[in-house]
């Protein structure tokens, strides 16, 4: 063999053979990349294979390649797309689910390439630590419906750590959508009857308000033109006399007659100018595709005027470098006091987190810290092999966590200032620990309405419009970006004429959104407010409460979706009423230590450990 020659080439040309054939695609180009895997167009990305090959990364390649070449050769992209909901959870659970029904498919003729998935799928659990979860939260409904229909599908075992989310989940899927899975062997190689029945699983387990409209559903408008038999009778027998006898006419008279009619009906549009228009509108009215989507997925009933004038923006957007520096030093300046007892808090939680990280040992080893069990062994003979240990690492399975900071006005002066400085020491100390934060803050444009409040003046003032206000939301740091990068950010905070009015319904169901789409396995998401919801536009002409039970009914839907941990700290204001989990304190000076146990408490592996961390932050609120 030339030395030039990759040891992995062989592998390559038969596996890319393999695909093409699995595929039935003779023309497929399969290339191999560190790039994300995937098909475009007529190419195939698989992961890229080192010269060694190693076991993990050739179990990689193959499942990969089958399971994209399943759908390439059972999967239409168009009736995936005529009954895709248009709900985010909805969505997933979509897609997943239409994962396994072509891999379970395949199977059918290829059982070896099931194999090959399973094994990557497998290793893929195991990766995200699926293997340890002990709720049901802690794995994503969209996940575990894969697995389960994909074990009802093949009558196939799951992976180990596979197994066990499925086993998590069984109960409450069984219970809402047994039949569903008892019924999609049968449904396998017609896509667009199992997305149908996909549609109805979806419904089942509580997420019907996310499919949209009904893509099999028959245009209303056509119905009702075919029941209205009085005006037009006397036309439709006519049409009809008319295309018998033009059957037996030729092309020109039928041609004559077609524009005869378009101008007859021209005449008929232009003598009932003013019916048309009220049938018009009335049609418009009733044409779903043309109404707005639902401002909110936790309530129907929560309307927003206008949308036009919200706003998502980085930080680094609202002020210039020059000015983020010059308020992240006088940030600084103002917790000068504080830096200590920050600082010991930040340590506590590190040294918290560590302990949770390591702690055990594998034995055994040839190379490590002495075994003192095995001292003896080599005392008696010192040429005695592995006798030693290594500490072993447990890492977190994949975190994210998402502080979401109230900027409203009510916070400014020591609050926000409290709050900038906690969660920039967060930021760091679990990145530390490789868990993501992201930081968002949620505020308005504008008192008292701003431009939304001028259009509904300008409009006549219509009732109950609504939120009546333009939202601003902040994201201070992306859960991807690096803190050094983003540190001056958090310094926005401190910018005069920030803080104005808070929409915690909104926000809260943004963050959550926002949390939703990450690929980690686990999601945290931390609400920091000094009060209730407050906008004096919207609230002066919708009901009293409006704002807050829009934010009751999106913290209702946030923790029956258990796609995402919730929590709250209160500051000042008793935020118990709303959230499950949540801690008051009475001084912004406590948020430093309420942050770090909320997230401690999370953290802890030991149930029991847990049980105590909140014991004592219930203590500490009723006292």
């Amino acid at each position: 063999m030339n030395k030039t020659d990759n040891p992995a080439d062989p592998f390559k040309k038969a596996l890319t053979e393999a695909t093409r054939a699995l595929a039935d695609e003779a023309e497929l180009n399969v290339t191999f990349s560190a790039d994300p895997s995937g098909v475009a167009g007529d190419t195939m990305r698989l992961p890229q294979i080192s010269r060694r090959m190693g076991r993990d990364e050739i179990i990689q390649a193959r499942g990969t390649a089958d399971a994209l070449a399943m759908r390439l050769r059972h999967h239409d992209p168009s009736t995936h797309a005529k009954y895709a909901p248009a709900g985010p959870m909805a969505r997933e659970i979509f897609d997943a689910v239409e994962t396994a029904r072509v891999e379970a498919l395949g199977a059918r003729a290829m059982p070896g390439a099931l194999s090959n998935i399973d094994a990557k799928m497998g290793a893929e659990a195991e990766k995200r630590g699926y293997a340890q979860v002990k709720q049901p939260a802690d794995v994503p409904l969209s996940v575990a419906a894969g697995y389960l229909l994909r074990e009802a599908a093949t009558g196939r075992k799951l992976p180990p750590a596979a197994a066990h989310v499925a086993d998590l989940w069984r109960p409450f899927v069984s219970q809402q959508a047994g039949h569903v899975l008892d019924a999609a062997r049968e449904t396998l190689p017609d896509q667009a009857a199992f997305a149908r029945l996909a549609r109805q699983m979806i419904e089942d387990l509580g997420y019907g308000d996310q499919l949209g409209e009904d893509p099999d559903a028959e245009p209303e408008d056509d119905a009702s033109e075919e029941a209205e038999p009085d005006p037009e009778a006397g036309d439709n027998q006519a049409r009809d006399q008319d295309e018998s006898e033009d059957s037996e006419s030729s092309p020109e008279r039928s041609q004559e007659r077609t524009q005869d009619e378009r101008q007859a009906q021209v005449s008929m549009d232009d003598s009932s100018e003013e019916e048309f228009s009220e049938d018009a509108e009335m049609a418009d009215s009733e044409m779903p595709e043309e109404l707005p989507p639902p401002v909110s997925d936790a309530s129907a009933d929560y309307k927003v005027f206008t949308q036009a004038y919200d706003e998502e923006i980085r930080a680094e957007d609202l002020a210039e470098p020059a000015e983020l520096e010059r308020l992240r030093a006088y940030l600084d300046k103002q917790l000068e006091p504080l830096r200590g007892a920050v600082s010991r808090l930040a340590n506590k939680l590190q040294r918290r987190l560590q302990a949770q990280q390591n702690r055990s040992w594998e034995f055994d080893k040839e190379e490590g810290v002495l075994d003192a069990g095995r001292l003896a062994r080599v005392v008696a003979n010192p040429t005695t092999p592995l006798s030693f240990k290594v500490e072993k690492d447990t890492e977190f399975r994949d975190t994210v966590v998402t502080l979401l900071i109230d900027n409203s006005g009510s916070m400014r002066g020591r609050p926000i200032s409290i709050a900038a400085i906690c969660a920039d020491v967060l930021a760091r100390t679990l990145e530390r620990s490789q868990v993501k934060v992201e930081i968002l803050g949620f505020t308005t444009r504008a008192w008292k309405g701003g431009q939304s409040r001028e259009q509904w003046l300008k409009e006549n003032r219509p009732a109950t419009p609504g939120r009546l206000n333009d939202l601003r939301h902040i994201i201070y740091k992306g859960a991807d970006a690096p803190w050094r990068r983003v540190r001056p950010n958090l310094g926005l905070m401190m910018k005069e004429g920030l803080l104005k009015e808070n929409i915690d319904g909104e926000a809260l169901e943004w963050a959550h959104r926002r949390l939703v789409k990450r690929p980690e396995a686990r999601k945290i998401l931390m609400v920091i407010s000094d009060g209730a919801p407050v906008d004096d536009s919207t609230l002066s002409v919708n009901p009293a409460n409006y704002l807050e039970k829009h934010l009751r009914d999106v913290i209702a839907m946030v923790e029956k979706r258990r796609q995402v941990e919730l929590l709250a700290i209160g500051i000042g204001h008793d935020v118990t009423r709303y959230y499950e989990r949540a801690v008051t304190i009475t001084d912004a000076e406590q948020l430093g230590g309420a942050m770090t146990e909320q997230l401690a408490g999370l953290f802890e592996s030991d149930p029991r450990q847990r049980a105590r961390a909140m014991g004592r932050q219930a203590m500490r609120r009723n006292g």
